[in-house]
């Protein structure tokens, strides 16, 4: 399956458009975790935590976005476009959003 921002993918031509697909994850961040990013972010430097919450939350999101797009009989998804939100009280839960068109090249 390939998957891309592009909307459309090099050397291959779109035969068929099969329609939307979407994917979402919404994580909780643990308050022991928000205590240590907020301390790394008081003393300068990167939040490894949040880094991976995130990356785990883009990898999810995308897989539900492909696995959509398969249902639908489609071998590509062009036009991905990623959103990321927090939410809940006090900001504690990330959310990321994957959409973009399902086609058969």
């Amino acid at each position: 399956m390939i998957l891309t921002t592009t909307p459309s993918i090099e050397g291959r031509s779109i035969r068929e458009y099969k329609g939307i697909v979407t994917g979402e994850a919404i994580l909780g961040a643990n308050v022991f975790k928000d205590i240590f990013a907020g301390i790394r972010d008081l003393v300068g430097g990167r939040s490894g935590t949040y880094e991976r919450e995130l990356g785990n939350a883009r990898k999810i999101a995308l897989a539900e976005l492909e696995q959509s797009a398969r249902e639908l009989g489609a071998n590509a998804v062009v036009g991905i476009d990623l959103d990321y939100e927090v939410l809940g009280q006090s900001n504690g839960m990330l959310m990321v959003t994957a959409s973009g068109t399902a086609v058969v090249t």
